[in-house]
């Protein structure tokens, strides 16, 4: 490529070289200086050498030579041309740019730049759009190409979407704190293999429509250790399993807050019998008081649904109540072995702590109170029964914990099972 200025050394010697080459001819020197013939010829003119074949025309940019007027204007011309051409292409970038700051004000995903460049391909070029926000023509028009498939996709997942808010809303008999997990197995059950969803898209999908399942996290302390607690050992050390229906069982006491206007907030309490080979709730009692007489009622029950809790392990905190004599009178009649995790340790009955916080968390549904004791024992009594019969338990392979006992104890279940 032709240099576009010389020194006037380089011109001389040029001139020189040319003059002193016998037969050389213009074309010849040029293109061993890697300049131009007309270039070469202009410089000879100047010096006053003849030029052996053609004559040049007006010299080109770069020649050593004075400028006429005429190249001078036509030089003076093209230069005021790229400033005007500078000019534009800074003005459109600015343009772009004042678009780009308000269009990015929320953040800059790179699939939010494909798509000002499409916003805006009416108004501006293409290439333009795409070196003002950094991204490649190749990789704009792969995307664009894409559009249709990714139109699909949103329309298949806001119907997916629209399913899920059917299998949340309690209105029609679902369950509004089914996460993704539950909500998978809710979609999949008594569906063809091809035609299941997977969990991943089912949780970003409700990630990306706000579906997530409720949340509530609160802790309030409801187990008041006796003074002169009996010594109990733990035979579960945190292994809630069982290999066998009606074999062991954990239970604790929760607190039900109820507000009722002017009276302040009252409480109104569960005990709870829960078999750990189904994670059914076998047996409960709700009452006003945190007496003795709470958790015997709840254990009765246990004994009345299974026909007889003989050989069975209860496991419990160290509340007062379960280490009352009453208590352990109770649990000898009926042929429970008492069990009992370390004192203020709750992570030696998880289960049953785990069990009250998902009763809260899907009844109350971030509110801190039911209305009434009223509405709070018919909403709990609500709940339990859905848990027992409908609500899919992980820990079931997503069935039912009534289900799951038919499924796979059905002779060792009694007749008594609620209905939903």
């Amino acid at each position: 490529m032709a240099r576009k200025t010389y020194s006037e050394e380089f011109c001389r010697d040029a001139v020189d070289l040319y003059a002193t080459t016998d037969g050389a001819t213009v074309k010849q020197i040029a293109s061993d200086l890697g300049i131009t013939d007309a270039t070469l010829s202009t410089w000879l003119k100047a010096a006053g050498v003849a030029v052996r074949g053609r004559t040049p025309k007006d010299p080109p940019e770069g020649s050593c030579g004075p400028e006429s007027p005429a190249q001078e204007l036509a030089r003076l011309r093209r230069e005021v041309a790229d400033l005007k051409a500078a000019k534009d292409l800074l003005s459109t970038e600015r343009d772009i740019l004042r678009r780009a700051a308000k269009y990015f004000g929320r953040g800059d995903a790179l699939v939010s730049r494909f798509q000002f460049v499409a916003d805006n391909s009416a108004i501006f070029e293409v290439k333009r759009l795409c070196t003002a926000v950094e991204i490649k023509r190749s990789s704009y028009y792969a995307w664009k190409a894409g559009t249709p498939a990714r139109a699909k996709r949103a329309a298949s997942d806001a119907a997916l979407a629209a399913k899920v808010r059917t299998i949340q809303d309690p209105k029609t008999g679902g369950d509004r704190a089914y996460g993704a997990p539950r909500v998978t197995h809710e979609l999949n059950a008594g569906v063809p293999p091809e035609e299941r969803v997977n969990h991943k898209r089912v949780a970003r999908v409700m990630r990306e429509h706000h579906l997530a399942g409720l949340r509530l996290r609160g802790k309030v302390r409801t187990t008041i250790p006796a003074p002169d607690d009996a010594v109990v050992p733990d035979q579960l050390n945190r292994d809630f399993t069982a290999k066998q229906i009606n074999t062991r069982y954990v239970g604790d006491i929760t607190y039900l807050p109820c507000g009722d206007g002017a009276g302040g907030t009252r409480f109104l309490y569960l005990a709870t019998v829960i078999d750990l080979y189904s994670r059914r709730l076998v047996g409960w009692s709700i009452a006003d008081h945190m007496r003795t007489s709470l958790v015997e009622d709840a254990l009765n029950a246990a004994a009345h649904e299974r026909g007889s809790l003989a050989g069975s392990v209860f496991h419990s905190d160290h509340g007062s109540v379960y280490c009352s004599a009453d208590y352990a009178r109770l649990c000898a009649e009926l042929g429970v072995s008492r069990s009992m995790g370390r004192v203020g340790t709750s992570a030696d009955n998880a289960l049953a702590e785990s069990f009250n916080a998902t009763l809260k968390r899907e009844t109350l549904a971030g509110e801190h109170t039911w209305p009434d004791t009223t509405t709070c024992r018919r909403e709990v009594f609500k709940w339990i029964l859905r848990y027992n019969n409908r609500r899919r338990h992980s820990a079931c392979g997503y069935l039912s914990p009534t289900a799951y006992e038919h499924a796979t104890a059905p002779s060792t279940t009694t007749s008594t099972t609620l209905a939903a």
